[in-house]
C-alpha cells in the first residue's frame, strides 16, 4: 500500500507536449513501459559494464545490470510504501546515456568533447528521452512526465556545480528544478545502482579470477555473509558458497537501506513527496557505518577488478577504438547511415557536426562499434581480458 507521501501519478506535472491520457496505465507506467519499448533501451544488452559484452554470456551487461537495478529498487519502493511504477521507470532509463565501452567509452567522448559540451551519461540520458528517440507522430524523444525526467537528471543528487550544457538548455523549456533534490523514488534509484553493482561486480571479478572467495571473506561486512554461510552449510561446496555469501551481502545492504530510511521517515514525518524532496538531504541512503565499511569493499573493487592489467590493456584498446571512430566520421560525415546523414542538412556549424557525431557514436553498442572500426580501418584489435 502506497503511503501519503510517496509521489502520486494524479498528481503529475505532466509533460512538456499534452497527450491524452492512458485509460488503462496511470502516468509512471505509461513512463516505464515507453522507456523498455525505446531503441537505447535495447541497445544496453550489446555495452559494456565492467567487461565488453562479447567476453563471456556470464558477465554483466548494461542491460542486465539495469535490471538487476529495477529489482532491487522495486523491492525497496514497495516496502517504504513508495510508488514502484516511478522507482522503476527511473532505474530503468538511468544507464540510457551510457555510450559503448561503458565508463571507458564515457572518459574518451569526454575528452574528445572537451572543446565543446563535453560528454556525460546523464546529460545524455535526458538527450535520448527528450530529443533523439524518434518513433511519436507528435513530438521528439519519449514525452515523459516530470517526475520521471527529473529523477533521471537528479537521482545522485541537486545540479548545484557544473550543469552539461543539454541538461541547462533543456532546463529553460521545461524547468526540472536542478537545485532541489530529486523524489524519494529516485533516490532509491540510485541506492539501488549502489547495490547492484556492488554486489555483481564482485560475483563477476571472482569468475574472472580477478581475486579469490578468500580475499572476499576477509573484506568487512562480506566476513559476516562467508561467516554465516559456513555455520548453516558447513559442507557445501564453493561454487555455491560464494553464490550465498553475495546473496546474503545483497540483502544485508538493502536491509540497511531500508532501517536508515524507515527512521528517517519517522523524524520527518512526511505527509507529501515534496515534504521528503524538501528535506534539505538524502532522504534514502546507507547507515554511516555501512558506508563506511563498503568504502573498503569499493576500494578493493576499484584496485584488483578496475584498475586490473588486463581491465587495462582493454580500456586502452577500446579507447582507440572510439577515439578513430569519432575522428573518421568528424572528417567524413557521410560516413554515418542515411537517417544520420539527413539530420546534416539542419546542421549549422562545425560544433553541431562534432555533436551529431557524438550521439552517433555514443549510441553504438560495443560489438557494433568493433565492427565499423574493423569495416572503415581494415584491421582488428584485440579487446579480451585475459
Amino acid at each position: 500500500m502506497q503511503a501519503t507521501y510517496a509521489s502520486n501519478p494524479a498528481q503529475s506535472l505532466g509533460r512538456l507536449h499534452n497527450e491524452k491520457e492512458s485509460s488503462f496505465r496511470d502516468n509512471f507506467q505509461r513512463d516505464r513501459d515507453r522507456i523498455i519499448h525505446c531503441s537505447a533501451f535495447r541497445r544496453l544488452k550489446h555495452k559494456t559494464q565492467v567487461f565488453v559484452e562479447h567476453e563471456s554470456d556470464y558477465y554483466r551487461t548494461r542491460l542486465t545490470h539495469t535490471i538487476e537495478v529495477a529489482q532491487v529498487a522495486r523491492t525497496i519502493s514497495a516496502v517504504l510504501g513508495l510508488n514502484s511504477e516511478l522507482t522503476e521507470a527511473v532505474s530503468l532509463a538511468h544507464d540510457l546515456g551510457h555510450p559503448p565501452f561503458g565508463h571507458t567509452g564515457e572518459e574518451a567522448l569526454n575528452g574528445l568533447m572537451a572543446e565543446h559540451s563535453g560528454f556525460d551519461h546523464n546529460a545524455h540520458t535526458l538527450k535520448i528521452v527528450t530529443l533523439i528517440e524518434r518513433h511519436y507522430a507528435a513530438f521528439d524523444g519519449l514525452n515523459l512526465s516530470w517526475e520521471t525526467l527529473e529523477g533521471i537528471v537528479k537521482h545522485n543528487g541537486p545540479l548545484l556545480m557544473e550543469v552539461a550544457p543539454y541538461i541547462k538548455d533543456y532546463d529553460t523549456i521545461h524547468k526540472l528544478n536542478l537545485c532541489d533534490y530529486a523524489s524519494a523514488e529516485a533516490q532509491v534509484a540510485a541506492i539501488s545502482d549502489d547495490i547492484a553493482y556492488n554486489s555483481h561486480d564482485l560475483h563477476d571479478g571472482l569468475r574472472a579470477d580477478l581475486f579469490s572467495i578468500e580475499e572476499l571473506g576477509s573484506l568487512p561486512l562480506l566476513s559476516e555473509c562467508f561467516q554465516e554461510v559456513d555455520r548453516k552449510y558447513p559442507q557445501i561446496n564453493q561454487y555455491r558458497r560464494q553464490h550465498e555469501a553475495l546473496r546474503y551481502f545483497l540483502g544485508m545492504l538493502v536491509d540497511d537501506v531500508l532501517k536508515e530510511a524507515q527512521k528517517t521517515f519517522v523524524k520527518l514525518a512526511p505527509k507529501s513527496s515534496d515534504d521528503l524532496r524538501k528535506a534539505g538531504f538524502k532522504v534514502i541512503g546507507f547507515s554511516d557505518e555501512l558506508d563506511r565499511n563498503l568504502d573498503v569493499i569499493r576500494s578493493f573493487l576499484f584496485e584488483r577488478m578496475y584498475r586490473a592489467p588486463s581491465v587495462i590493456k582493454m580500456r586502452e584498446n577500446v579507447t582507440v577504438i572510439v577515439r578513430e571512430l569519432f575522428a573518421a566520421y568528424t572528417n567524413d560525415p557521410m560516413l554515418m547511415p542515411k537517417k544520420w546523414q539527413e539530420d546534416l542538412a539542419s546542421v549549422s556549424s562545425d560544433t553541431s557536426i562534432v555533436s551529431l557525431v557524438c550521439d552517433y557514436v555514443a549510441g553504438m553498442t560495443d560489438r557494433f562499434a568493433i565492427a565499423q572500426y574493423e569495416k572503415l580501418f581494415g584491421k582488428q584489435i584485440k579487446i579480451f581480458c585475459d
